[in-house]
């Protein structure tokens, strides 16, 4: 808190320096094919002037309070004036279009097809993520019809990107890296993501090879910018599974504005839907703001700040799971008893100070604190019957267990404890060169403190017999010979630690736009480095340090096609966090060591029209190679490190995506990915990863009534290829390379825009509304039959084990309204 209460003070003195009175105007300047124009003049008439790039982007910086005329002009277009008179400190984006023939100005709607990604980064619409639900609705439900993104658990925000897993992925909001819960091991257990889509105003993403300037992480980066709200706003979501409303505002003089949301969901109408009948109550609540204050021109104070409470209480019942073929089908019952409770409270805060020096130098200073509180308690008995299943058509008894292959029980228990208190400090900093080149760096320290306790066992009795570990020491030969031995739990996990992990992260990189001859050039190179120790009660302190260099290379060939060439790669490094130093057994090896991958990523960006309509066809291949491998099992969505670089892997793919304007005014995409990802453990020979998902098809679709515009339709569609089902306990991972069905899930969407903000109404009531609309979603609309991971059961005639699919939701509808005022 010292240190915090330090930076706070050193941002404040910065103001003191700051002297000059400003607004800032920014955009991008289109023709009318919406295409970029770069190197328009831009001139005020106070004598404040700039031009644009060759995204047709610009940045001006005016005087506030007077009324104030900007002149765009270009050689080959129509001259463009417009008048503003900005309050002091705000930022207005405007996007004028230069007309050939006539001289016209408007603003459109910028989308990705316009824009040149030389950096390998996809945008997404936040209006898209805000229009396009789903069964856990936010970034994540629009992500997982990207190619290369694998999200097979609607009840999750986790996702998995060209073969990676979970823990392999970046956050960021308004460059503040954010954190999630540890405990979580069940997407049942899944609360909201950390992403309020109620605020954001930009959506980046990348897949890989991503600069230096991003953590250091192997598979992606998922960089949110929360928006400065211009004006008084509120809007607010209601739907059968919770709701959200989020308010903006900002002050006379334009110096302060914030934006604030609040969310609630319960996940009852999904989770009752599945096999797994029982009393279940789970509630997940958030608030989140996002404060700007601006003394001057030069210093803004931002503050983001998340506090939220998730809580999970499950009584199950029942359950019968029917499997197998139509010759020889197979069912599970199982009866339950006892219950499960878990609660999960994270806060975050986060203060970031921004002092622009001039206009090509700009400091900052990021401090932020994440603390969580998590608790995993449950005790259920579960006794289950295997069997066959009556296939006698007309019988009453049809689909009921007739004959036992194998009967038993199973106590699980848990008291899982977990505090983790994050503290961050960095500064941050970019240069402006010229306007073609820019300079950026950083220096951050994190302090990690967490304390851990884990207590989980499990007993598992068959036909009488108390089955014991398979490496214990002591057979037991009953009934044949007499046991005298102790009981002993089949899996038994207590650990107890208390460890601090400190890092000191630093990352330079410079960037350039440039020409080759008459074709366009940019690139950029970069390094980071990271050095952390781990410590703690009865750990041997250990240090280590990974230096991950990293570069970009785009090429725009002066061709007729408008097409873009990209490669991309580097050495990247993934310190292990926690978790990753927590072997199976709970207890922390400091000595393991950062996993490190090779990357190279080539790229191509073809831009076209069709139907007088732009499309874009974006094509990566890409190659991983990684060493000091830490290999992991996945059981639902909780990732069991081995804490053992005993392994190596690869991962190489090919992905496509196809977007633009299949209907007019509407952005819709397909994708398409292959993937192959493998590990060889004590050189072993090469298995499939537990992310291993060798084929990926997903698309969204956006239509409209032609006749009647306001009734709008989404289709959310996903299949993808199964991935390996996972082992029994103390199981070889070589000896089970079965792999779970495909996925296939297909979500609709129809909505009818009651107000629609580009009309005029005369009524009284729609008047209150800027926007209104109602609508409702299927969920699976086929009804497909998708597993997350199999649960493992004997056979008590042949020994053998049965792979049962654990089943994910079935058909659900839900209605939805929203509103913005």
């Amino acid at each position: 808190m010292k240190r915090l209460h330090f930076i706070v003070l050193l941002s404040l003195l910065f103001s003191l320096l700051s002297f000059s009175q400003s607004a800032i105007i920014r955009g991008v300047i289109l023709d009318e094919n919406n295409n970029p124009i770069n190197d328009v003049n831009i001139k005020t008439s106070t004598g404040e002037g700039t031009a644009s790039n060759e995204n047709g982007f610009f940045e001006l910086k005016i005087p506030f309070g007077v009324e104030i005329t900007i002149a765009f002009t270009h050689i080959n277009h129509k001259r463009v004036e417009a008048k503003f008179n900005l309050k002091n400190g705000q930022e207005l984006e405007y996007n004028p279009v230069m007309m050939v023939e006539v001289e016209q100005i408007a603003t459109v709607v910028i989308n990705t097809n316009t824009r040149q990604s030389v950096d390998g980064v996809t945008s997404i619409s936040p209006q898209m993520i805000r229009t396009i639900k789903g069964a856990q609705p936010g970034v994540e439900n629009i992500l997982k019809t990207l190619p290369g993104v694998n999200i097979s658990n609607e009840l999750s925000t986790q996702y998995s990107v060209r073969g990676g897993n979970f823990d392999e992925n970046l956050v960021y909001v308004n460059e503040i890296e954010v954190y999630r819960p540890f405990l979580i091991r069940s997407g049942n257990q899944e609360g909201l993501s950390f992403v309020n889509t109620d605020l954001v105003q930009n959506v980046d993403f990348s897949a890989g090879g991503f600069q230096a300037k991003y953590g250091d992480k192997l598979s992606s980066v998922l960089d949110i910018t929360y928006r400065n709200p211009v004006a008084f706003g509120i809007r607010a979501d209601l739907s059968l599974l919770g709701g959200s409303v989020a308010a903006e505002t900002v002050s006379k003089d334009g110096k302060f504005s914030g934006i604030a949301g609040v969310r609630y969901r319960d996940n009852s109408l999904i989770l009752n839907s599945l096999e797994t009948e029982g009393i279940v109550e789970p509630v997940f609540a958030d608030a989140q703001t996002y404060l700007t204050y601006r003394f001057s021109s030069k210093f803004h104070l931002n503050f983001l700040g998340n506090v939220s409470l998730n809580t999970y209480n499950f009584q199950p019942v029942n359950r019968q799971t029917n499997f197998g073929t139509l010759q020889d089908p197979v069912a599970l019952l199982v009866f339950y008893d006892g219950q499960e409770k878990d609660q999960y409270q994270t806060n975050f805060g986060a203060f970031k100070a921004n002092y622009f020096v001039n206009d090509n130098l700009t400091l900052k200073l990021i401090a932020s604190a994440y603390l969580t509180t998590e608790q995993e308690y449950f005790d259920i008995f579960a006794q289950y019957r295997l069997g066959e299943v009556n296939t006698n058509i007309g019988d009453e008894n049809l689909g009921e267990v007739e004959f036992s292959e194998g009967i038993g029980s199973q106590l699980t228990h848990a008291r899982n404890d977990l505090d983790a208190f994050i503290v961050n400090a960095e500064h941050r900093g970019d240069y402006k060169i010229d306007d073609e080149s820019t300079v950026e760096w950083s220096v951050k320290y994190t302090q990690e403190d967490i304390r851990d306790r884990l207590v989980e066992w499990e007993v598992i009795d068959s036909a009488g017999f108390s089955i014991r570990p398979p490496n214990f020491s002591s057979p037991n030969l009953q009934p044949y010979n007499s046991f005298s031995g102790p009981l002993t739990a089949f899996e038994n996990i207590r650990a107890l630690n208390r460890v601090q992990i400190g890092r000191l992260q630093a990352f330079g990189q410079y960037s350039k736009r440039t020409s080759w001859g008459k074709n366009e050039v940019f690139y950029n190179v970069g390094v980071r480095t990271h050095s952390w120790t781990v410590k703690g009660d009865g750990i041997e302190g250990s240090s280590q340090t990974v230096i991950s260099p990293r570069a970009q290379f785009a090429i725009k060939p002066d061709w007729d096609k408008d097409v873009l060439f990209r490669v991309a790669g580097g050495l990247y490094y993934q310190p292990p966090f926690y978790r990753e130093l927590r072997d199976s057994s709970g207890v922390v090896q400091p000595n393991v060591k950062a996993q490190k991958s090779f990357h190279i990523v080539l790229g191509n960006e073809y831009s076209f029209e069709i139907w007088d309509r732009p499309f874009k066809l974006v094509t990566e291949a890409y190659y991983k190679g990684i060493t000091d491998v830490n290999p992991y099992t996945l059981e639902n969505v909780r990732i069991r490190y081995r804490a053992k670089n005993n392994a190596k892997a690869y991962a190489y793919g090919l992905d496509m995506r196809l977007n633009g304007e299949f209907v007019p005014g509407t952005e819709s995409w397909f994708s398409f990915g292959y993937l192959k990802t493998e590990e060889n453990i004590d050189n072993r020979g090469y298995i499939a990863r537990p992310t291993d998902q060798r084929l990926k098809f997903g698309a969204l679709f956006q239509d409209y009534v032609p006749n009647m515009p306001d009734l709008k339709m989404y289709l959310n569609l996903v299949y993808n290829t199964g991935v390996p089902g996972g082992s029994p306990s103390y199981a070889d991972p070589y000896d089970f390379q079965i792999r779970l069905r495909d996925y296939r899930r297909a979500d609709l969407g129809i909505s009818f825009d009651v107000v629609n903000p580009e009309k005029v109404y005369n009524s009284k009531w729609k008047k209150v509304f800027r926007e209104l609309s109602v609508g409702f979603e299927i969920y699976n609309m086929f009804n497909n039959q998708n597993s997350i991971t199999n649960t493992w059961v004997r056979d008590v005639y042949t020994k053998r084990q049965f792979a049962i699919p654990n089943y994910l939701t079935p058909r659900v509808f839900n209605l939805r309204l929203s509103a913005r005022f």
